[in-house]
């Protein structure tokens, strides 16, 4: 499935190659009612959809621009909307924010472990870019199914957040390939496959539930068909 004159493949994390473990909307409740909160986990689902599209809209309006100090304050945004009833703001946020920095927080993709290790075999070399923040390097470093994962591009590093292109240019300039020669993987079909199909990078869209089907040239529905 990866198209030929491909030297590098990256994908995305979140919804792609990462999953929160629990889900973050039990992890959210399980945390707030620790500090009074009283909401279910679909009321929280529901608000923390609300929220974040909030504050991808604010980013949207800041032309994609980031860096650690607005990804700290988006999470803290969307933490404050979320538990809105919770005793300790503060608090609350904190211990919500370092959770999602362990490693023991996330799961891995299904055969994640073997497709890496076979890709890397193969000679492609492997990477990461994210909408994330320096918690990300954390989380990889402890999870041994990305030991193949040679380079990670995160925006609160590099400044700009997907789908902006100059996010997409980093990764040509992190792994030191032209777009051309790099294949980017991940779940949004705005972010991910929009945005790096814009910047020249090839793009397949992993929808391995079929919501995307109309984007059938660039769909991948298992990793395994990457192999």
């Amino acid at each position: 499935m990866i198209p030929a004159g491909i030297d590098v493949v990256v994908f995305d994390a979140v919804g792609t190659l990462l999953h929160p473990e629990p889900p973050a909307a039990t992890v959210y409740g399980e945390i707030g009612r620790r500090f009074g909160g009283r909401y279910s986990a679909q009321a929280i689902s529901q608000r923390f959809a609300a929220a974040f599209t909030r504050e991808e809209e604010a980013d949207r309006a800041a032309g994609w621009n980031t860096g650690e100090d607005r990804e700290r304050r988006r999470w803290r945004n969307i933490v404050a909307s979320v538990l809105d009833d919770v005793q300790d703001q503060d608090a609350c946020f904190a211990e919500l924010y370092q959770h999602f920095a362990r490693p023991q927080a996330w799961r891995c993709e299904a055969d994640t472990a073997t497709i890496l290790k076979e890709l890397s075999v193969r000679g492609y070399r492997l990477g990461m870019a994210s909408n994330y923040d320096h918690r990300l390097r954390t989380v990889v470093a402890g999870l041994p199914e990305l030991k193949p994962i040679t380079h990670l591009i995160i925006s609160s590093e590099i400044g700009w957040r997907k789908p902006a292109p100059q996010f997409f240019d980093a990764i040509s300039q992190a792994v030191q390939a032209p777009p051309e020669r790099i294949l980017y993987i991940g779940d949004d079909p705005i972010n991910d496959y929009e945005g790096a199909s814009a910047a020249g990078i090839r793009a397949l869209l992993y929808d391995p539930r079929g919501k995307h089907v109309c984007l059938a040239a660039g769909h991948l529905s298992r990793l395994t068909g990457l192999l």
